[in-house]
């Protein structure tokens, strides 16, 4: 049976398409060219990453086969609020930050830098955002 389209996309729909996005992005991919890759329309790429459309999983398939990677892929970060057995509740993978060409890049980036470097970094976007250099991380 068919969502009613007034009920918000599923979290896992939505983190998939963001997975989804910021591996295209970080391969330098067009939607264009991962729509015609896959057999979709690019306005169907669109929907996927903003998890308006489920994936299907034939085309989770050829997108994890296109972008080499495997499907485990697209949920990694996925975090379902319902601890087990002593575990304490953790909070969910934040969905409400649209990653960017420049997010995607500045996070692909960070990790060659050496620490200290790093630090500086997040201590310069932290007071760029009004939360402070000295926060724990």
């Amino acid at each position: 049976m068919a969502r009613e389209k007034l009920e918000e996309p599923h979290p896992v729909d939505r983190h998939v398409g963001r997975r989804v996005q910021e591996k295209r992005l970080d391969l330098g991919l067009t939607q264009t060219a991962l729509a015609r890759a896959v057999g979709v329309s690019f306005q169907q790429v669109q929907k996927y990453e903003k998890g308006a459309n489920r994936v299907s999983a034939s085309k989770l398939f050829e997108m994890a086969e296109f972008m080499k990677v495997d499907i485990p892929f697209f949920f990694q970060g996925f975090h379902d609020a319902q601890p087990g057995v002593g575990e304490e509740e953790a909070p969910g993978f934040d969905h409400e930050h649209k990653p960017t060409k420049h997010s995607v890049e500045i996070a692909r980036l960070a990790p060659r830098l050496p620490a200290r470097n790093q630090k500086l970094i997040l201590d310069m976007m932290r007071e760029m955002l009004g939360e402070g250099a000295d926060k724990p991380g």
